[in-house]
């Protein structure tokens, strides 16, 4: 394509160069004014000047802008669990009181940092919710990985995510001191609806601690404001530090 469009502008040059000589035969034989000839030569430049230009523009390409499509992402309202072991990935977790309204706490403020980072299309919370209906629910308890998909399905969505709460203690004190301080237990799960396959977990579980405890965990304890925590802003932190390992999108549909 390259050399045909080459061979086209060197036959252009040579038609413009032989139309020049012809100009200056006839204006040697005295049959165009001086005038009429200087004005001929100056439209004659400009022509070929944008005769020239237009051509060398062919050569030019110019990306196509592709908007990314991000994949869909749903995320269950995180449940509590019955038992120390996770129902999906079967780790133990140490059980402790869970405070009651805490998953509507939860679920907020994860789905608000997921927004955050920009990697899936969130589906909004309510339309999650609205089909989560008592029967959808009792199968979700009973087999949490498959009704997970399915309701995946019903949505429309190329990923969806499920969490278990297993421990939620509140401090007791203030930010100075405590008598005790807030724990805190969950663990997250990302689904692939279209071979059902977990691509993602990740884990939180933690009792504030002192620095004076450990201080190998001098990051730890300044990342947590140096102070101690709700067990609300205790789960905020573990949140980041959770989705500070989350793939790319590209990765999580290629594994």
């Amino acid at each position: 394509m390259r050399n045909s469009k080459s061979k086209a502008l060197n036959s252009k040059q040579k038609n413009l160069f032989f139309e020049h000589l012809n100009l200056e035969f006839w204006y040697c034989l005295g049959l165009i004014p001086t005038g009429c000839f200087t004005r001929i030569l100056k439209l004659g430049f400009l022509g070929a000047s944008l005769m020239l230009l237009l051509l060398g523009m062919g050569n030019i390409s110019i990306p196509e802008a592709r908007a990314e499509t991000k994949p869909s992402l749903a995320i269950l309202p995180f449940l509590i669990a019955r038992e120390a072991v996770c129902p999906i990935c079967k780790g133990v977790y140490q059980r402790g009181e869970i405070l009651p309204g805490s998953q509507n706490t939860l679920t907020p403020l994860f789905q608000q940092k997921m927004e955050a980072i920009g990697t899936f299309k969130i589906l909004p919370l309510e339309k999650v919710e609205a089909v989560l209906t008592p029967p959808v629910k009792r199968q979700l308890e009973e087999k949490p990985a498959r009704s997970a998909i399915q309701i995946g399905k019903d949505l429309n969505v190329g990923f969806i995510l499920v969490a278990y709460l297993f421990r939620f203690e509140e401090r007791i004190g203030s930010s100075l001191g405590v008598e005790k301080p807030a724990s805190l237990a969950f663990d997250l799960h990302l689904l692939r609806l279209r071979d059902g396959v977990e691509v993602w977990k990740g884990k939180f579980d933690e009792t504030q601690r002192p620095l004076s405890e450990n201080l190998l965990k001098i990051g730890s304890f300044f990342r947590r404001k140096a102070s101690w925590l709700t067990a609300e802003e205790l789960a905020s932190v573990g949140m980041d530090e959770i989705l500070r390992r989350l793939p790319e999108a590209k990765e999580l549909e290629e594994k």
